[in-house]
C-alpha cells in the first residue's frame, strides 16, 4: 500500500510550537480539518495533546514545527510514546502572503505538509550523549567568544593607556602581557593610571578564568566523543571539535540516516542538480547542516596539509585542471563517505 493509502484512514497531527503553548491541529488523511486546540508546554500538556489527537481515531504521523527549539520537549514525549514525528519547516513567505499568519493556520499547514509529503525528515531525538555534547558546545562557543572579546579589549586598552603604562606594555607578547596585568597591584585611587591598571587586571583575570573553563570543556568533550565514537575520533584529521560537529549532525538517533548519500546530503557535501534544456550541470549545495559541513572542511584542510595520500590526490587532480575549491569539494564527499562508515554502529541501521 502507498503512504497516501496508509494515511487515508489515520488521523494526522500538526503542531505549531511556542514557548508557553503549542497549537495543534487534527486532520483526516485527505487534509480536512477535524479540530484545533491549544495545550501548555508542560509534561501534562504533552500528555493532553497526545490523548486529544488519539481521541479522533488511529493516530498516524505528527508534523511538528521547531523540533530543535520550542518543540524539543514535545518531540521527545511523542517519540517515547511510539508516535512517528516528522520535522516541518516554517511556512513559506509566499504562502503566508496568500493565507495570512496565525498559529492555527500554521498548525494546519504542518499537518498537511505531512499528508502531501513536504515533511519527510525525522527529527533528532535529543535524548542522549550527543545532546550532552551539544550543551557543552554551546557553552564552549560562548566562552571562546568572550575570551576573544576580552583579549581585544585588553589590546585596545593598552594602545590608549597613558604613555608611561603604554610604553611598558605595548611590545609584550600575550602570555607576558597577561602575567604582567595579573601582577598589577594598583593603589585605591581614582587617577587614570590606577584606574587603567584595575581594568587591565580585571580583563586578565577574566581571560585566565575563561582559559580554565575552556580547558575543562575540552577535556569533557574529548572524553564524550571518544566514548561515543572511538573509531571516528581516531580518524586522521578528526579532533574533539570536528568529531562533535559530525556527531551533532547525526544526532542521538542516526538511524534516520538511510545511507551514505543521505549523510552527504545532510552535510551539504553532495552536488545539486541544476540542469536545464540541453545543459547538464550541478551546483554547490549551500544548505544542510553548516556545523557538520564546517567539520568536513577542517578535516580536509588538515589532510591536505599533512596526509601523504591526500597530498598525492591533490597533485593529481591539479594536473587534471581542477581548482583548489573543486578539489576540496571532492575531498569533502570522500570524507563524508568515510565518516558515515565510522559512525557508531549502535546508532545506525
Amino acid at each position: 500500500m502507498t503512504t497516501m493509502a496508509l494515511m487515508a484512514g489515520a488521523v494526522i497531527g500538526g503542531v505549531d510550537t511556542h514557548a508557553e503553548i503549542h497549537v495543534a491541529a487534527a486532520c483526516d488523511g485527505l487534509g480536512a480539518v477535524l479540530e484545533t486546540a491549544s495545550f501548555p508546554t508542560t509534561a501534562a500538556g504533552y500528555r493532553q495533546l497526545l490523548g486529544w489527537l488519539r481521541g479522533f481515531g488511529s493516530l498516524g504521523r505528527v508534523g511538528v514545527e521547531g523540533t530543535g527549539s520550542y518543540g524539543a520537549g514535545l518531540t521527545r514525549h511523542l517519540l517515547a510514546e511510539g508516535v512517528e514525528v516528522l520535522e516541518v519547516n516554517r511556512v513559506s513567505r509566499q504562502t503566508r502572503r496568500r493565507r495570512g499568519k496565525t498559529d492555527v493556520v500554521d498548525a494546519i499547514a504542518a499537518a498537511r505538509a505531512v499528508i502531501n509529503g513536504d515533511a519527510s525528515a525525522a527529527p533528532k531525538s535529543r535524548d542522549g550523549a550527543v545532546e550532552s555534547l551539544r550543551v557543552l558546545k554551546i557553552v564552549h562557543r560562548g566562552a571562546h567568544k568572550a575570551r576573544t572579546q576580552a583579549i581585544n579589549q585588553i589590546r585596545a586598552m593598552v594602545m590608549t593607556a597613558p604613555e608611561q603604562l603604554r610604553a611598558d606594555l605595548r611590545e609584550l607578547k600575550r602570555p607576558v602581557l597577561l602575567a604582567t596585568c595579573l601582577a598589577f597591584r594598583p593603589l585605591d585611587r581614582d587617577d587614570l593610571i590606577s584606574t587603567t591598571k584595575v581594568a587591565l587586571r580585571m580583563l586578565a583575570r577574566r581571560i585566565t578564568e575563561l582559559d580554565a573553563e575552556l580547558a575543562l570543556l575540552d577535556t569533557r568533550r574529548r572524553r564524550l566523543t571518544t566514548t561515543i565514537a572511538p573509531e571516528l575520533s581516531a580518524a586522521y584529521g578528526v579532533g574533539p571539535d570536528t568529531a562533535s560537529g559530525l556527531l551533532l549532525a547525526a544526532g542521538d538517533n542516526p538511524q534516520r540516516l538511510r545511507n551514505e548519500a543521505s549523510w552527504s546530503s545532510l552535510l551539504a557535501a553532495n552536488p545539486i542538480e541544476a540542469s536545464s534544456g540541453k545543459i547538464t550541470r550541478h551546483r554547490l549545495n549551500r544548505g544542510g547542516d553548516r556545523q557538520g559541513n564546517s567539520a568536513l572542511w577542517r578535516i580536509v584542510i588538515v589532510r591536505m596539509a599533512n596526509d601523504p595520500t591526500t597530498k598525492a590526490y591533490v597533485e593529481r587532480r591539479t594536473k587534471e585542471g581542477k581548482t583548489t575549491p573543486e578539489i576540496i569539494r571532492c575531498l569533502k564527499r570522500y570524507v563524508a563517505r568515510e565518516t558515515f562508515d565510522l559512525l557508531p554502529r549502535e546508532l545506525r541501521i
